[in-house]
């Protein structure tokens, strides 16, 4: 395991997958319409077999699995104990998904699946062209791929704003390597292309979705823009910007971060701007 894939294990078996959980129902609804979008790309059928890739706590692999219906089968992948066990709590028992503590770049074991899915959930791999052909060993030929990333931190407002905020008041961190393992290391749609062929995936298609999403809810408009600066605070860059900073300064962030978001349009949720890719690919026909 290389010191990049340990980390990335580490951080959402603890402080990562544990926030996510806690944050669950926020997070599932800012990202909703991203994930609605790449299952109508992908168009499930009756009795299919899918993957859904860094499932998280399932909320993709329950809209997949009653697409596919009783005759079809979903396994749900991912790295984060805390998120499986919270999706294996949330599944209901008319939905069945099969849920998997595991590593979706390793040799899963898996054969004849119609569809690879996912929800943001293929950006992180160390190693992205080995763990794309690695997975497409999962599908049958003709096999499809769906999945949805994130355009670049400059389209996407939940990093823009908070961190926009707070750069009077710390320097901002140093940018990551261009194909760093991270939340916009697939924002160069050239990339995408290149990783996906490399690993032996045909007829790539990328296209644009631009949405205005909720970051924070509430029942009044202040109840939404106070939830909006807790999740920042909670999840995300700014929460890691700010982790050893001292009470006066996590203040006064906080208070730039909150007239931020009021500037942002909407009464009982704060709209922001997201912009991402869905993408398609097949494996080859045998």
């Amino acid at each position: 395991m290389t010191a990049q894939n340990a980390y990335q294990v580490a951080d959402w078996n603890g402080r990562s997958g544990e926030r996510w959980v806690a944050n669950q129902q926020r997070l599932d609804a800012m990202l909703d319409v991203f994930g609605k979008a790449a299952i109508a790309a992908a168009a499930p059928l009756q009795g299919e077999k899918v993957v859904d890739v860094g499932c998280g706590a399932g909320a993709s692999s329950f809209a997949l699995a009653e697409l596919v219906g009783a005759h079809g089968r979903v396994i749900g992948l991912d790295i984060s104990a805390p998120l499986i066990a919270h999706a294996r709590e949330l599944a209901r028992a008319d939905v069945s998904v099969d849920f998997r503590v595991a590593d979706a770049a390793a040799d899963l074991g898996l054969e004849g699946f119609d569809l690879l899915y996912s929800r943001f959930g293929v950006m992180f791999f160390d190693d992205p062209a080995a763990a794309f052909a690695a997975l497409r060993g999962a599908l049958k030929p003709g096999g499809r791929l769906a999945f949805v990333c994130w355009q670049g931190a400059a389209e996407n407002d939940w990093i823009r704003l908070p961190m926009g905020a707070i750069r009077d008041l710390l320097p901002p961190p140093p940018p990551p390597a261009p194909e760093a393992p991270g939340p916009f290391s697939f924002g160069d749609p050239a990339r995408i292309t290149r990783i996906l062929e490399s690993a032996g995936f045909t007829q790539v298609d990328i296209a644009p979705f631009a949405q205005a999403i909720p970051f924070g809810q509430g029942a009044t408009r202040e109840a939404a823009i106070d939830d909006a600066l807790e999740m920042a605070f909670e999840v995300g860059p700014l929460s890691r910007a700010l982790a050893d900073q001292d009470e006066d300064l996590r203040i006064r962030a906080a208070t730039a971060v909150r007239s931020a978001f009021a500037r942002r349009p909407g009464e009982r949720s704060v709209m922001i701007d997201a912009a991402a890719w869905i993408v398609t690919a097949r494996s080859p026909a045998a």
